[in-house]
């Protein structure tokens, strides 16, 4: 007899929290034709060498990871999941400004400007 092994699911890569579920939802309300989700990248930019990307995407890659949210389909790009293990993302508006926050323990450094990160 073989026995079973039950693993929990695998826990995604960056939490959401709900005011950032809620900006995804937003988006997609008003996204581009043929949009079918949100998608985080890491592209190399800024001072620091990577730098957090947030833009519609139309087709899914075959190595993105992809969360469902209650408004939308968040993706990860797959080349960027290593970076971000671990992260929470956040809305955040002030008087000022009005932008996703990263709270990334693979960080080990950021420009000044806040703009990039470096791993």
């Amino acid at each position: 007899m073989t026995e079973t092994i039950t693993r929990p699911a695998p826990k995604a890569a960056v939490t959401l929290t709900a005011t950032a579920e809620q900006r995804v939802a937003d988006l997609m309300a008003n996204a581009p034709d043929g949009a079918i989700g949100v998608k985080l990248s890491t592209p190399r930019r800024g001072c620091s060498g990577l730098a957090y990307s947030v833009d519609y995407v139309s087709e899914e890659q075959g190595f993105d990871e992809k969360i469902a949210t209650p408004g939308g389909t968040f993706y990860i790009d797959g080349a960027s999941v290593l970076y971000l293990v671990g992260s929470t993302m956040d809305w955040v508006e002030d008087d000022f400004t009005a932008g996703f926050v990263f709270t990334n323990p693979n960080a080990k450094g950021a420009c000044g400007c806040g703009e990039s990160f470096m791993v």
